[in-house]
């Protein structure tokens, strides 16, 4: 711990998205490893996953399947600045938010914590956090260019939102756009919108990014399913994330990548997430395998290359492992950012066009595969990530952002 002081009470809040939650989760550990008092606040569907992390969880309301499922059900046939928008605006700044906050409310006045980590797309806990002047920082799950894309879209929810909670108007707002970050992101990846003068600080109240690594992320043992394709080849892992077969527009991707890859000289490993159902894929091609899911610390050590949707998890573990990537945005605004980004610093290539753009893959990885620079783009993104601090080495500065009194 930080020395003299005592164990402090830590709520961390996420969404129900693992791939929101997971970049807290190594966090989360090394400030109970700490001696520190841990709780999640999630919502009830999401008690699983917390549970399976050895966290406390403590739930809040889920948004009811009828409210939110015609959301979803629209975003399909929306462009994908409309779906953006809709995701941060309806579902995240406002249906998200607004069934949160109560329960939230609850637990911070029952249970005082010392601070409040919130991903940053859960907002009830940030208005809780600033209704009772409890300090807050925010764990990123992207790139520092994200906060100042949703910004616009969520002036109207927050603005409810404090409201709601007896706030004065812009309360939330303000907190979010000034609050400490914590990031894994590596700095030669990561675009922010302000620079930092040399004691890390940001001018004029901007956010001051801290950066760590998980290092059990690295600690895999490399396996994947046995008994398929030919194990000399290339390994292409190809995971588009948990919930796109939900989506009755887009579920058609799996199938269509594994048909392009069909007849290229890889090994194919594709996993549908647990919406999606492998036997419906059936018959899968000679050099292909598909399961619901695998992990990824697993297969990322013996992959050549990964083909995905640009989420920030998948995106990670396999700058983790120093694999190149090959990125298809499918529907939410962080991936269209990450899967620009990965090609900008050189680590892969993006496709656009969502699953039209599936016929451009066979070249796309071909050439992945195929290119020297990018593999080494990707090993250098690699070490970077790997001589960031250990989550266990940032728990300090949370003691430190406590003890100074920020409330954003």
């Amino acid at each position: 711990m930080g020395g003299t002081l005592v164990a402090m009470r830590m709520l961390f809040a996420t969404t129900a998205g693992t791939g929101h939650f997971g970049p807290m989760v190594p966090v989360a550990r090394a400030c109970a490893e700490a001696g520190h008092e841990v709780r999640v606040a999630a919502p009830q569907s999401f008690a699983s996953h917390v549970a399976r992390a050895g966290l406390e969880h403590v739930p809040f309301d889920d948004v009811p399947p009828e409210v939110m499922g015609p959301v979803f059900a629209r975003l399909p046939s929306m462009t994908p600045k409309e779906a953006n928008a809709t995701v941060v605006r309806d579902v995240f700044g406002r249906l998200d938010a607004q069934a949160a906050w109560p329960r939230v409310q609850e637990l911070v006045d029952a249970w005082a914590p010392d601070v409040v980590l919130r991903e940053p797309c859960e907002f009830g806990s940030l208005a809780a956090a600033v209704r009772s002047g409890v300090p807050h920082v925010e764990v990123a799950i992207g790139l520092g260019t994200l906060q100042r894309w949703a910004g616009p879209a969520l002036v109207d929810p927050l603005a409810e939102l404090d409201a709601i909670a007896g706030l004065d108007g812009g309360s939330c707002a303000s907190a979010m756009a000034s609050a400490p970050v914590l990031s894994q992101v590596p700095p030669s990846l990561d675009v922010t919108d302000h620079v930092t003068g040399a004691n890390g600080i940001g001018a004029q109240g901007v956010p001051r990014v801290t950066r760590y690594r998980d290092a059990a992320a690295r600690s895999g043992s490399g396996t994947v399913p046995t008994g398929w394709g030919d194990p000399d080849l290339p390994l292409v892992y190809v995971t588009f994330g948990s919930v796109t077969a939900g989506f009755d527009a887009l579920s058609s991707v799996f199938g269509l990548s594994l048909d392009a890859l069909a007849d290229l000289p890889v090994r194919v490993l594709l996993t549908t997430g647990q919406a999606g159902d492998p036997e419906t894929l059936r018959p899968w091609p000679d050099n292909a395998h598909v399961e619901r899911w695998w992990p990824q610390d697993d297969v990322m050590p013996l992959a050549s290359a990964v083909v995905g949707h640009g989420g920030f998890g998948t995106m990670m573990s396999a700058l983790v492992a120093g694999v190149p990537q090959v990125l298809v945005p499918l529907f939410a605004f962080d991936q269209e950012v990450n899967a620009r980004r990965i090609e900008e610093v050189g680590a892969g290539l993006r496709l656009g066009g969502r699953h039209g753009a599936i016929p451009e893959l066979a070249g796309a990885l071909t050439r992945v595969l195929g290119d020297a620079a990018i593999r080494s783009r990707a090993a250098a993104l690699a070490d970077e990530v790997a001589a960031l601090p250990d989550a266990s080495e940032i728990v300090t500065s949370i003691e430190g952002i406590v003890s100074s009194g920020l409330t954003g």
